[in-house]
């Protein structure tokens, strides 16, 4: 869901770019430059900021992975564990696709 939200300029980058580039009606009374070096500023810091949070759950993520990895290892009859640990596994490939949706 943050994700989805942080994503809300790139979703509407069409509006965002109509409304930023004038029409030859507004030309002279809107500077370009300066609103399309604004729109791009806050694209790149979206991107910049969502890269964070991604990379930041992944590291997370694989913290809890190594763990019950470890505890796994001890204790290899333990259902409730392995289902916990697919259930990790699971979310964190999740987390790992959407950064390479990033990078796109």
């Amino acid at each position: 869901e943050l994700l989805k939200v942080m994503r809300t300029i790139d979703d509407r980058i069409v509006h965002e770019l109509n409304t930023t580039v004038p029409t030859a009606s507004f030309a002279g009374k809107i500077d370009a430059s300066q609103t399309c070096k604004q729109l791009y500023e806050s694209l790149m810091e979206a991107h910049a900021s969502r890269d964070r949070v991604i990379k930041n759950c992944i590291a997370q993520t694989s913290s809890v992975v190594k763990h019950l990895r470890e505890e796994r290892e001890k204790n290899l009859d333990d259902l409730t564990l392995l289902k916990q640990l697919r259930k990790e596994q699971t979310k964190l490939k999740w987390m790992q696709s959407e950064l390479n949706v990033e990078e796109v």
